[in-house]
């Protein structure tokens, strides 16, 4: 079968980026860089077919000219000539999907049009648009090619147990739950690289003049804090994969100088992540290594933290969130505020960079403001992000705050846009944020 997997653009709605200062807006994050590592898993599932992988946000990113997405997705259309188009969802690109499987139907209503990632598992009731087939919540790289067997064999799809089909009744589940499968083991699938040659010069991060790709170790997390949809993506469970697929995997990265591990949270075992380094070095490979860390986890591991910068972590994402023990306690964060300076600390004796991003929540005031400002100011880091905490759907945050929402725009849920009421005038509250963006350590971005 021929099979066109697309990856959709991101949200343009960024008001952090619209009324911030012009001196700030250089630094303010405008777009997450890195292939989609979901798409390509899905391309082995199914690399017996005839697969296509489409990255829009890279096309975008390689030629600012590409038309409009409409038009491009029927350009892929009468090129390819697909039996199946797959998309993956999240939240903020929720509108632009069901674009393309509109316009997919529009070009010819028997293309299959399939819908799957974090958006589907957490939110399937959104998914009842009958432009749509099917849709598959989870981890579903297995159950997809389960999909494409049934349909080439001219099988009942609905045989496949916990996806959910068009019918004249309704988009409706099928019987049962989807086939478990460890996807960080057994079941896992290296992700195809190979179809995003065309698009490898736009995964650049920073001033880097190497591409990154995205390599996880892990899937899930054991930490539940209330605005994250990762821990109830998985359901508060956690997924170590083998540090020999992980070798594997590294070793198979010529192309790719720098690696973001995807997780998370990287260091969870410490055991494994030891491992990890003992093997890296053991097999000499040198890579510029990226990842999400925990600052009580540097603070009470400072040792590992320098084994890891030996091995070649340059850059870590820390999630600050709060200078506040009380707002960090209503996060079920569980790292109070002073690990925040200890851990900046343990990372400057290593020369490792520093992104400490903070959450400012809807209600903060000029002082809020002001004293966020002071703090950020004492503890600079080289990069730095301030995002507004944000109810995406699925989160025990959305759950808290629902009765508040006053913009459902799903575009607007990519963390540069408040959705709830701020105490603050609007526009002054997104200038506010933007003007946090200014207070880091040099004019580096990333």
């Amino acid at each position: 079968m021929k099979i066109l997997l697309i990856n959709p653009p991101r949200s343009p709605e960024n008001n952090i980026l619209k009324f911030a200062p012009e001196e700030a807006k250089p630094f303010i994050h405008k777009k997450l860089i890195g292939p989609p590592i979901g798409l390509l898993t899905i391309a082995a599932a199914v690399k017996d077919h005839d697969v296509v992988v489409f990255d829009t946000k890279g096309e975008y990113d390689l030629n600012p000219e590409t038309p409009p997405l409409p038009e491009l997705v029927t350009r892929l259309l009468e090129i390819h000539n697909p039996d199946v188009v797959g998309v993956t969802v999240i939240t903020s690109e929720f509108e632009a999907s069901l674009e393309i499987v509109k316009t997919t139907k529009q070009f010819h209503p028997d293309i299959i049009t399939v819908a799957g990632g974090l958006h589907a598992t957490l939110c399937p009731d959104d998914f009842s648009n009958p432009a749509l087939d099917i849709m598959i919540p989870g981890q579903c790289a297995h159950i997809f090619r389960d999909v494409i067997t049934a349909l080439e064999k001219k099988q009942d799809i609905a045989t496949i147990p916990g996806i959910y089909r068009n019918t004249e009744e309704g988009f409706i589940k099928t019987p049962g739950n989807t086939q478990p499968m460890d996807d960080s083991n057994a079941g896992y699938l290296a992700p195809d690289r190979k179809h995003l040659k065309r698009w490898i010069e736009t995964y650049k991060v920073g001033g880097s003049p190497f591409p990154s790709t995205y390599v996880y170790t892990s899937l899930g997390c054991p930490y539940k804090c209330t605005f994250c949809s990762i821990w109830t993506q998985f359901r508060g469970r956690y997924y170590q994969r083998t540090v020999e697929s992980l070798i594997t995997e590294l070793k198979s990265l010529d192309d790719y100088p720098v690696v973001r591990f995807a997780d998370a949270n990287t260091i969870v075992n410490i055991d494994f992540i030891n491992l990890l380094f003992d093997r890296i070095r053991e097999e000499g490979i040198r890579k510029t290594f990226i990842m999400d860390i925990r600052a009580d986890v540097v603070v009470k591991y400072p040792a590992l933290i320098e084994k890891l910068a030996k091995g070649g972590l340059k850059v870590v994402i820390c999630g600050f969130e709060s200078f506040r023990d009380k707002e960090l306690k209503k996060y079920n964060k569980k790292s109070p505020a002073h690990f925040n300076q200890e851990a900046i600390g343990v990372f400057e004796q290593n020369a490792i960079m520093v992104r400490g991003n903070y959450v400012i929540p809807n209600d903060y005031t000029l002082d809020d403001f002001k004293a966020l400002e002071e703090y950020a100011d004492r503890n600079r880091v080289v990069y730095a992000g301030y995002t507004i905490l944000t109810p995406m759907p699925g989160t025990v945050y959305h759950q808290q705050v629902k009765e508040q929402i006053v913009d459902f725009d799903y575009r607007k849920y990519n963390f540069f846009n408040s959705v709830m009421k701020t105490i603050l005038p609007y526009e002054e509250f997104h200038q506010r944020v933007g003007s946090l963006w200014l207070i880091k350590k040099g004019s580096e971005v990333i």
